[in-house]
């Protein structure tokens, strides 16, 4: 009898762990028109203060578009644009900007520090979470193909404890690095395509 019940029981597990609905690209897409002021077309950001977001992981585009409406992410500009969108908004934003592909950026690092940084890179472990060559995973963000000011500055406001929305594990790692550190890694990881 209990063997009997072993499909039933994964059965309603599926169905219950089950996403609501599928993100929808095309409509992402339609969405997004107010993004590309900012982001760029196709969300590869030309202003190195604003994020790339092509081909960023959708998990965590909706985790930041969620933690914007929030309140748990501040940013002058972005916290009144998510103020309004449902979770079906930022998740077909999201399905849409990890769609889409990432363009070279023109940033020239230098590689005496682009050494520096792996070596710090590797020392404080970034790859455990942002996997090699810092492509990301899930709701752990790509950073490769990133602007360096905007890698130099989440790493800033890390450490000074302007940005907490994760979980405490960048929040962490950031106290331990120096203003030199923080350079060398937006370094690294800007040279990283």
């Amino acid at each position: 009898m209990k063997l009997k019940l072993i499909p039933l029981f994964f059965a309603l597990l599926t169905t219950i762990c089950a996403p609501g609905q599928a993100a929808d690209i095309e409509a992402g897409q339609k969405k997004a028109q107010a993004c590309i002021a900012c982001h760029g077309t196709n969300g590869n950001s030309a202003t190195p203060m604003f994020p790339v977001l092509a081909g960023q992981t959708a998990r965590y585009l909706y985790l930041q578009l969620r933690d914007y409406k929030g309140g748990q992410r501040s940013n002058p500009m972005m916290t009144p644009m998510a103020a309004n969108l449902s979770k079906e908004d930022m998740q077909d934003l999201a399905a849409y900007f990890a769609s889409q592909t990432p363009l070279a950026l023109p940033f020239v690092a230098d590689q005496a520090r682009v050494k520096l940084g792996f070596a710090k890179s590797e020392e404080v472990l970034c790859s455990m979470c942002h996997l090699g060559k810092m492509k990301g995973q899930n709701e752990i963000p790509k950073l490769s193909g990133q602007h360096y000011d905007y890698i130099f500055k989440q790493l800033t406001d890390f450490k000074a404890r302007n940005r907490t929305n994760d979980g405490g594990n960048m929040t962490a790692v950031a106290q331990t690095l120096s203003d030199e550190d923080i350079v060398n890694l937006s370094h690294y990881i800007a040279d990283l395509h």
